[in-house]
C-alpha cells in the first residue's frame, strides 16, 4: 500500500505549490514606485556685502567673525582675512608665483590650502599666516572643507576624496551622483549642518551631496544672483560658499563678483 499512496500524494503537493504560486501578487510595472526626485531650491537674499572684484574666489570660509578666502591665478593667488561687513582684507599672504591658489579649510590654528596643477598644498598658521610647511597630492586640487572627523577635497571630477585631518592622508573616496547620474565639475566646497554644499563649476548651480555615499540630496537654483552688467565673461562665474555654524548663514559669492551675498533656501518646484 506504500507506493499506492504516495502516488496520490505526490499530484496533491504539486497541486498545492501551483495554487501558492498563483495566489502570489504580480508585479505590475505601470504602478512602480519611483524613486522621487531630489528637491530643488530656490533662493532669497537677505543681506548684499561688497566684495574685492579683483579676488578670483577659489576657496571660502567663515570662522570667528570673518572671511578667509583663498584666490587664485598664477601671479596673483593669496590668502586673506576678510572683514565681512566691509569686505576690507585686513590679513594677507601671496604666493608664490608660479602656484594657482585653490581651496581652503580651517582645522583648528591652521589655514590649510591646495594648489591647482601643481600637486603641492600649504599650512599657514591661522593668528599671522606664516607658512608652516607643506603637503604633497596626486592629480589637481581644487577645493577643501571639513567636519569633526574629515577633510573632504575634491579634484573637480565626480570624486570627493576623503583624508585625515591630522595626517591629510587619503582614507577613501565617494562619487557624487544624482541616482545613476554621475555630477561631475565638483568645486568649491562648504560643509553645512550634515552634509556638503559644491558648486558645480561654470554654472549658477550648487549642489547638495551626502558626505556618507555621495548621493545627491538637493540643488539649489543660483540662477540671477549677480546682475548680468556684472558679469564680464567665462570666468566670472558662481564660486564660494561659506557657512556661519553659530548663526545658520550661507554665503555666496563668485569669481571677480563685486558683491558677496547671504542667502536663504526656499523650496521650489522642480
Amino acid at each position: 500500500m506504500r507506493y499506492p499512496a504516495m502516488k496520490v500524494l505526490l499530484p496533491l503537493a504539486a497541486l498545492l505549490a501551483v495554487c501558492c504560486v498563483l495566489a502570489q501578487p504580480v508585479a505590475n510595472k505601470g504602478t512602480a514606485r519611483k524613486a522621487a526626485p531630489v528637491p530643488v531650491y530656490g533662493y532669497q537674499v537677505v543681506h548684499v556685502y561688497p566684495h574685492d572684484r579683483g579676488a578670483f574666489t577659489e576657496g571660502l570660509e567663515y570662522h570667528d567673525g570673518f572671511l578667509y578666502e583663498s584666490t587664485g591665478l598664477n601671479r596673483r593667488s593669496s590668502v586673506r582675512k576678510v572683514k565681512l561687513e566691509t569686505g576690507e582684507v585686513v590679513q594677507h599672504i601671496p604666493v608664490a608665483d608660479q602656484y594657482f591658489g585653490e581651496g581652503i579649510t580651517i582645522l583648528g590654528d591652521e589655514i590649510v590650502q591646495l594648489t591647482w596643477q601643481t600637486q603641492v598644498g600649504f599650512v599657514y598658521a591661522k593668528n599671522d599666516f606664516h607658512l608652516l610647511r607643506q603637503f604633497t597630492y596626486k592629480g589637481e586640487g581644487w577645493a577643501l572643507t571639513h567636519n569633526a572627523t574629515s577633510v573632504f577635497m575634491d579634484d573637480g571630477t565626480d570624486e570627493i576624496r576623503i583624508w585625515d585631518p591630522k595626517t591629510l592622508a587619503e582614507r577613501r573616496r565617494i562619487k557624487v551622483h544624482d541616482g545613476a547620474r554621475s555630477i561631475n565639475n565638483i568645486n568649491e566646497l562648504e560643509y553645512v549642518e550634515g552634509e556638503l554644499y559644491a558648486n558645480i563649476w561654470q554654472t549658477d548651480r550648487i549642489v547638495r551631496i551626502s558626505p556618507l555615499t555621495g548621493a545627491v540630496t538637493g540643488w539649489i537654483d543660483m540662477s540671477g544672483l549677480l546682475s548680468p552688467m556684472y558679469r564680464n565673461g567665462s570666468e566670472d562665474v558662481l564660486n564660494g560658499i561659506a557657512y556661519d555654524s553659530v548663526h545658520k548663514r550661507l554665503f555666496v559669492t563668485g569669481k571677480l563678483w563685486p558683491n558677496l551675498f547671504e542667502i536663504k533656501l526656499v523650496p521650489k518646484s522642480r
